[in-house]
């Protein structure tokens, strides 16, 4: 059904009216035509000629004895002004609504399209179920560029109306290479794989990683059974919904207050985020300490620091050096982010400019 801002809502009100009248004008007619004939025709015949009078087929006058009827070929000239001149209008609606719909459908899926075509180093969402849901939300907020493949685009759109913003997506199954091809998998920086069922994203994983080599994959896992298999196929990250729930249940347990600060951290403040900001290699930052290089006065906050071994160094000093290839884990605002990789991109240091 037509959703009230959708332009076809009118056609789709209009096809429904003349439906109705032209109901009106066949049962009315057939009515009259049995009532006249006193019992001489069935009901169905009635209906039959008034039918093939609308319709002007020019079967001529298929009720015996009706020229004997001089009422009843008055009511055939009502049935050919007034119900022509009805069906006429029902079949014009009718042909709108297949021209405008298909033509608006076409039209916003090349519009789509060439959207998709022309991003690049973007997010695949494949699923836009419960989960895939909250991808999306979380990805609006944080400004990321993304495709969406789910088989009901109206849920996308659905959505998208909710949340305010149009939703690049693609209509088909996620585990089709053609869908994730369409969804420019191969131009992709990330795949996350959001389906409801595990085989769903084993398959997924699979033919991302074969479209892709480069792009990170990160799985949803319902069973504990299907983790190997997801990083066997490829997966750079897995997710287990049921095992952080049992985590969060725990937690909200023991530690309910750190569970509140989590809470207020990344729901209240939707702006406020704890984000990974890679030090380029170039950067002329790199051989300097946190201090030094000021990363205080971009309003990001250090809680860590990932050193290219991958190894961690909590709640890091000032005198902490940054090497090429580290990740600062910040708290920040997604503003105080965006300083923050400027500053480390940047060949001088700011304060000795």
């Amino acid at each position: 059904m037509a959703d009230a801002t959708d332009p076809r809502s009118s056609v789709y009100g209009r096809l429904l009216s003349a439906a109705f009248i032209l109901t009106c004008v066949v049962v009315l007619g057939a009515t009259l035509y049995y009532h006249l004939g006193e019992g001489r025709w069935t009901f169905f015949d009635c209906v039959y000629m008034t039918v093939i009078t609308l319709s002007t087929v020019g079967f001529g006058e298929t009720l015996d004895g009706m020229h004997d009827i001089p009422e009843a070929r008055a009511v055939t000239l009502v049935l050919i002004v007034v119900g022509s001149g009805t069906l006429l209008y029902f079949l014009s609606n009718l042909t709108a609504l297949v021209v405008e719909g298909d033509l608006q459908g076409i039209l916003r899926i090349r519009r789509m399209q060439r959207r998709i075509d022309n991003l690049e180093k973007h997010i695949v969402v494949c699923g836009a179920g419960n989960t895939g849901e909250h991808v999306i939300r979380e990805l609006l907020d944080v400004g990321a560029h993304f495709v969406v493949i789910d088989l009901d685009p109206q849920r996308i759109r659905v959505l998208g109306e909710d949340l305010g913003a149009e939703i690049l997506h693609i209509a088909g199954d996620a585990t089709d290479d053609h869908s994730l091809t369409g969804a420019g998998v191969e131009r992709a920086r990330g795949v996350i794989a959001a389906l409801h069922d595990d085989k769903d994203n084993l398959f997924v994983t699979i033919s991302a990683r074969h479209l892709n080599k480069n792009a990170r994959i990160v799985a949803k896992a319902v069973e504990s059974s299907t983790i190997p298999k997801l990083q066997r196929a490829g997966a750079d990250a897995i997710v287990s919904p049921n095992q952080i729930g049992g985590l969060r249940l725990v937690s909200e347990m023991i530690r309910p207050t750190a569970m509140e600060f989590l809470d207020r951290l990344l729901k209240d403040d939707r702006k406020l985020r704890i984000e990974d900001v890679r030090i380029p290699d170039v950067s002329n930052l790199v051989g300097h300490t946190l201090a030094e290089a000021e990363i205080r006065a971009t309003g990001a906050l250090v809680i860590a620091v990932r050193k290219p071994d991958g190894t961690f160094i909590y709640n890091p000093q000032g005198g902490e050096r940054l090497e090429a290839g580290s990740s600062l884990i910040v708290i920040a605002h997604t503003e105080d982010v965006r300083r923050l990789r400027e500053r480390l991109a940047r060949d001088t240091l700011l304060r000795g400019a």
